[in-house]
């Protein structure tokens, strides 16, 4: 296979790792966990469940995680015959794998004796790496195929140490945020804090037990992170100026970050119209995963500009 075939390759295993990914979020916002019953991987005792909604949402699920399995395995054989003298793509091609393998067997697990909240919300963080590693594989894969046009690594400026040390915390700390996210999800409390930006009223809650504090905790996280993202993003566009790639990446990361913190507000807005707050909350995940995305690929590149380069 050449370069071409690799990176059309790879576009593919993103899009369908995509989908796997936006299929979780599906089943676990209207409900649909148990919507094949206690079985894996038949559905009510059939290959092909009967049409009901929940059953059809949590079977399409599974379909398509299976779909993923296999793409990401015929990715691996394929970058392992004819790309493994690149160690990046490799790790890349390699997390993609190990991690869809790890959450489809969590969420088979979750089926078959339910889990605590804490554990689906690791649940949702591994099918998030695995489709952060699948971005990260498509990207690289399209600088290499395009290594031809003069975009020589040679050529860009090197980042400093300093902020890619910024740019691998805000990294690590964003994935804190998700699984708090998540958690808030699976322990069912989001309407500890009603309204916003205010929580039951108050910027700190007289009691934070229960669900309120879950819900106080996320928020504050959120905030935090935002203005984190937003320092990392303004290093990003004026201390690398000589490197447009960097600068975008920073933008589209600090752009991403402030819509995903609205997108929550437009959730407490719709929260009791069920049919406007499935879609709200698709919503405030996909950007999540998206920004989660941008961060690791970034982290990537600063990492690879930070090292020193060949003569």
């Amino acid at each position: 296979m050449n370069n071409k075939q690799l990176k059309w390759l790879s576009y593919i295993t993103c899009i369908i790792m995509f989908c796997a990914t936006f299929g979780g979020m599906v089943v676990t916002k209207t409900d649909s966990g148990m919507g094949c019953g206690q079985e894996w991987p038949l559905c009510h005792g059939k290959f092909i469940p009967a049409y009901t909604i929940s059953s059809m949402i949590e079977y399409s699920h599974r379909a398509v995680s299976g779909m993923a399995g296999l793409a990401a395995l015929a990715s691996l054989i394929a970058f392992w015959k004819y790309k493994r003298d690149r160690k990046d793509l490799m790790a890349y091609v390699g997390m993609t794998s190990v991690f869809v393998v790890v959450q489809a067997i969590m969420g088979a697990l979750a089926v078959v004796q339910p889990q605590s909240a804490a554990v689906m919300a690791l649940h949702f963080g591994f099918s998030l790496i695995a489709f952060a590693s699948s971005v990260m594989l498509a990207l690289a894969m399209r600088r290499v195929e395009q290594s031809k046009v003069p975009m020589a690594e040679e050529r860009l400026a090197p980042v400093s140490r300093s902020f890619s040390w910024l740019v691998w915390g805000t990294t690590i700390y964003s994935y804190i945020v998700v699984y708090i996210g998540a958690f808030v999800s699976h322990t069912d409390s989001r309407e500890g804090c009603s309204g916003w930006p205010l929580c039951n009223g108050q910027v700190i809650p007289d009691d934070l037990s229960g669900g309120v504090g879950i819900a106080f905790m996320h928020r504050a996280a959120a905030l935090l992170l935002l203005i984190v993202v937003a320092i990392m993003g303004h290093f990003a566009y004026w201390r690398n100026q000589d490197n447009r790639e960097i600068q975008m990446l920073g933008v589209s990361a600090t752009l991403l970050c402030l819509l995903q913190v609205l997108s929550g507000a437009v959730i407490m807005m719709t929260i009791h119209n069920e049919d406007v707050y499935v879609f709200s909350a698709l919503g405030h995940t996909l950007l999540i995963a998206a920004l989660f995305g941008v961060l690791c690929y970034l982290s990537v590149r600063v990492w690879q500009l930070s090292r020193p380069q060949k003569p």
